[in-house]
């Protein structure tokens, strides 16, 4: 058998010190070294940081010691629980700050912590350089690194034993210039034990998920307005002839809200009408009927089988389906006879119905999760869940999480990813900043936002900033939308082309995922019911018909978009986003935002330029940073919409937007090879 090294060479364990008098002592108290402020920390390491496979986690801690002793620091990593560690030497930047990072290559979870000791050997070699450069006698110091060498050699494998023995040997007969080898260095960091070393107190968590769920393109409609001909309720069937047109747009994720029979009592009618006419269908939020909950499908949909049937089609048109997945009840549902106690009881007998005062919810009952058997609910909701992945589906958008037990999320979502880490959950938390951040780290992959609110330069670069270079940008998945069937927000009621062409493009471009309701976006549908930010005639209540094929339609920008993220690694990523100053009359403009996005090594750079007037004509220069870019002074742009490409300079360029035409650009910037004599074209 090979020989081996004595173990262990790295961290060995050290004896614990006899506990002082009247003081339990419970560390090591000749560790040395204090490890503070690591990042990414999420709330003391209480959560876990998210990434994708193949992204990067950069670690940083403070690091230090009493004394003027050399430090070594070393971030640890492994792939799961269990797993053997690896490390990486962490960089000193200065001030006692430490950083290192490491790659994901593995769907599920990862984990990393900190260790730093007392760097014995590079310690006793900094100060022999300083002894040999002052001119002192070093012999004793040289038998001291001798030592210290024949330490390490104790622990190393028989070749690199053999040569940390040949440097003692050389120490001892008082070769000074052996103890600044490279090649000792090296095998000293590798071999000698870490006496008292510090590790983190933590071992810290990453949630690594699959490429999908950090950069991903969603597209909802309504499968039972997906009839072929108007006048009959569509079914799964039907939207398959669909899917080519979705894939043509270039979606990854086709979601339907709830596909499971709608209940009858208190049903709503046309415009939220608290009565429905005969035949009307009701919101497929109002879960439930007396032909089945959340586990059954609405009969005019289809079947079970017809529902496979559309996962597999989705799949060769390279589309996930997602589901809605909202926890309440219609009157009608099963639970509420089977289960009375999930829901909570009013003074008179009846049923608490879910309210927003002053408005009413009464075809909806919400689950009480105060209730005695909440083990039972917990197991119950769960099950929704697993029932539905066992059908082939692992993207789901759950409705209103915010208003549902934090704690049960945190048990479903952990003991769902344990057995399928591949799972995206899309929280519909339009709520308060903390309670949407707290979501996140309880295991939401992604979230709507303020973004369709977010309408001014100011508000836009503000939100962005928060998102990309705060605390959440370790945690929080935004997903933009500039429209769902509950929001329709004011700029879009004059029903201006521009704002539909510019309010896509900044949801698609500012983020790595976005999404959009159609057909209704697409076919530029803008009448809001009066007073609400809300669509008039609203397919939540009844069922449309959709000609596809109107010419105003703006189908083909919005493949452009798609075609354009994908194409582009810097728009598949939320990391990398600047914004760039645009001047007119020598001040800034505020109704032109430019920004930029790029890869770590700037091999691929896209800038968007886009108008936030949808009125009138737009002008101004535009500033990049093309020396810290390596552009050089002249660089080429590529108008990834039109395919027209300019010549621009070092310092500020002039750009002209037209909301009667193209609001916007989308260029890709690249270096010129070759130099130029002649430069005049501007967009």
């Amino acid at each position: 058998m090979p020989a081996k090294a004595k173990q262990p060479p790295k961290g060995a364990p050290v004896a614990e010190a006899a506990p002082l008098n009247g003081l339990a002592a419970q560390t090591e108290g000749r560790r040395r070294v204090v490890i503070e402020r690591v990042a990414p920390e999420l709330d003391g390491g209480r959560f876990p940081i998210k990434r994708g496979v193949g992204e990067t986690v950069v670690v940083s801690c403070d690091a230090f010691a009493d004394g003027h002793d050399v430090l070594a620091v070393a971030l640890r990593f492994r792939t799961a629980a269990g797993a053997a560690w690896h490390e990486v030497p962490m960089q000193h930047l200065g001030n006692d700050r430490w950083q290192a990072s490491f790659a994901v290559e593995h769907v599920g979870r990862a984990f990393y912590t900190v260790q730093a000791w007392i760097d014995r050997f590079a310690t006793w070699e900094h100060q022999l350089h300083k002894r040999v450069e002052a001119g002192q006698d070093v012999r004793v110091e040289l038998l001291i690194g001798a030592e210290l060498v024949a330490e390490a050699a104790e622990y190393a494998l028989p070749d690199a034993a053999a040569v940390l023995r040949s440097f003692a040997a050389a120490l001892r007969e008082g070769d000074a210039k052996a103890g600044f080898s490279p090649e000792l260095a090296q095998l000293m960091a590798t071999y000698l034990p870490r006496r008292y070393a510090t590790t983190h107190e933590r071992e810290l968590a990453v949630t690594v998920d699959r490429p999908l769920a950090r950069c991903s393109a969603w597209y909802e409609l309504f499968p039972r307005s997906a009839a072929l001909e108007p006048g009959r309720h569509g079914t799964f069937r039907d939207l398959i002839e669909r899917l080519p047109y979705v894939a043509e747009l270039g979606f990854d994720i086709l979601y339907m809200p709830p596909i499971h029979p709608i209940g009858r009592t208190f049903r709503k009618g046309k415009n939220n009408s608290v009565t429905a006419e005969p035949g009307e269908p009701g919101s497929p939020w109002a879960i439930g009927a007396v032909e089945g909950g959340h586990k059954s499908i609405h009969p005019e949909l289809g079947t079970l089988e017809d529902f496979h049937a559309l996962v597999q089609a989705a799949k060769q048109h390279g589309l996930e389906i997602a589901l809605d997945i909202a926890f309440q009840c219609a009157p009608d549902h099963p639970y509420v006879t089977e289960h009375p106690e999930w829901f909570r009881a009013r003074p008179d007998g009846t049923i608490q119905y879910a309210e927003n005062p002053p408005k009413k919810y009464q075809d909806i009952y919400p689950f009480d999760f105060e209730t005695s058997d909440w083990p039972g609910l917990w197991q119950e909701l769960k099950s929704i869940f697993a029932f539905w992945i066992a059908q082939g589906v692992t993207v789901f958008r759950v409705d209103n999480p915010h208003t549902k037990s934090f704690p049960f999320w945190e048990w479903c979502i952990g003991e769902l990813k344990r057995d399928h880490p591949e799972l995206i959950f899309l929280a519909e938390a339009f709520s308060r900043p903390k309670l949407m951040y707290g979501l996140a780290k309880l295991g939401f992959t992604q979230s709507y936002t303020y973004f369709t609110w977010r309408t001014t330069k100011w508000e836009l670069t503000e939100y962005m900033l928060e998102l990309t270079q705060g605390e959440p940008r370790e945690f929080f998945g935004p997903n933009f939308w500039p429209n769902t069937p509950d929001i329709l927000t004011p700029q879009f009621y004059t029903g201006q082309r521009s704002v539909f062409l510019t309010r896509a493009a900044l949801a698609a471009t500012l983020t790595a995922s976005w999404g959009l309701y159609g057909p209704v976006y697409e076919l530029l549908q803008y009448m809001p019911v009066k007073g609400r930010e809300e669509y008039l005639d609203n397919e939540k209540y009844e069922i449309h018909h959709w000609n596809l094929k109107q010419p105003e339609s703006i189908s083909w920008f919005i493949a452009a978009l798609n075609r354009i993220r994908r194409a582009n690694p810097a728009l598949q990523r939320n990391a990398g986003l600047r914004f760039h100053r645009v001047d007119f009359d020598f001040h800034e403009s505020d109704q032109i935002i430019a920004y930029s996005k790029a890869t770590p090594d700037l091999s691929n750079i896209v800038l968007v330029v886009l108008s936030l007037d949808p009125d009138a004509l737009q002008r101004g220069w535009v500033q990049l940073p093309a020396e810290e870019w390596g552009l050089g002074s002249h660089y080429e742009v590529q108008d990834l919409l039109t395919g027209a490409s300019y010549t621009w300079t070092s310092g500020f360029n002039y750009v002209e937007l037209d909301p009667a035409t193209m609001p916007l650009h989308i260029l890709h910037v690249q270096r010129v090879e070759a130099p130029l004599h002649d430069v005049g074209d501007y967009v």
